[in-house]
């Protein structure tokens, strides 16, 4: 059985959380936004699936047409990304370096993110945006210095991201990263949130990113440097990982920069971001206007 999927839209510009079934949605903000104004409010009371169980059998408010996309955790406290986290993606650095013993990790603003079937935005700064596909947990549960046994007890749903970067504002200074990461909708988040129920729903799944239906990236989680679980525990060394908070886990090889010569995102290309289970991101490109 298909797990339910929850989707935070805006309608007739009005936002709004819901459940996908077939074609339409189950408008689930009308009939519990006064107690959950947000699908984070859903996660910090560990919701979800009951709101599922008491939605079943009912009929779709409207069919999925008429709704916008929005990012499925509208205002995380924290979005945490994971740097380099597969074998291939490690030797594309040719540095000569064995994989870490730590996972690489910077923060994004939720600003920088963008909706399923919404343009990313390529600003006028640089050509050079390039697409990361990546799995993305939710944590439902807080916690500070979590034991990998008991991590993925921490985990309430999952989604996917298109990790977009500007990648010559990655260089812009010597130890970080953040300009290149954030500049207003170059990234996304969804399509929708997928309850966490099971380590078999992410132990060895395929993650695959796709540009105009040419598949450029493609690897397994089972193949992952650093697990789920490892990354969990080793941020809640240093902070309190809170329900809502959102983990980006980190991108196979194969982006656009590592092409001879680069192959940067343009306007009309379309970028899918596919994961057994969970479901397709997909985003075209559009110039900032």
């Amino acid at each position: 059985m298909s797990q339910p999927k929850f989707a935070s839209f805006s309608r007739d510009g009005k936002p709004g959380y819901g459940l996908l079934v077939g074609d339409g949605i189950i408008d689930l903000s009308a009939r519990h936004g006064a107690k959950w104004p947000t699908l984070r409010e859903v996660v910090v009371d560990g919701a979800l699936l009951d709101i599922a169980k008491e939605a079943a059998g009912l009929q779709p408010d409207f069919p999925a047409s008429e709704i916008r996309y929005e990012i499925p955790i509208p205002t995380p406290e924290k979005i945490i990304c994971v740097g380099v986290n597969f074998p291939d993606r490690n030797e594309e650095y040719k540095d000569g370096q064995t994989a870490p013993s730590n996972p690489s990790l910077f923060i994004r603003f939720p600003r920088s993110f963008t909706g399923h079937d919404q343009p990313l935005i390529r600003p006028p700064e640089s050509p050079q945006l390039d697409y990361e596909g990546e799995i993305v947990l939710v944590i439902g549960k807080c916690g500070r210095r979590i034991a990998e046994a008991d991590a993925l007890g921490h985990v309430a749903a999952l989604s996917l991201c298109n990790e977009g970067t500007i990648r010559d504002w990655v260089r812009h200074a010597k130890f970080n990263v953040t300009q290149g990461k954030n500049f207003d909708r170059a990234g996304s988040i969804g399509p929708w949130l997928v309850p966490f129920t099971d380590e078999a729903q992410i132990a060895d799944i395929r993650l695959e990113t796709r540009v105009n239906g040419e598949v450029r990236q493609s690897d397994r989680t089972s193949r992952m440097i650093f697990s789920f679980r490892k990354i969990i525990n080793y941020i809640s060394t240093f902070t309190t990982l809170v329900p809502g908070d959102v983990i980006v886990t980190g991108t196979p090889t194969g982006a656009g920069a590592r092409f001879d010569p680069p192959i940067w995102l343009k306007p009309g290309d379309v970028v899918e971001v596919e994961a057994d289970g969970i479901g397709t991101l997909r985003n075209t490109i559009a110039d900032e206007a």
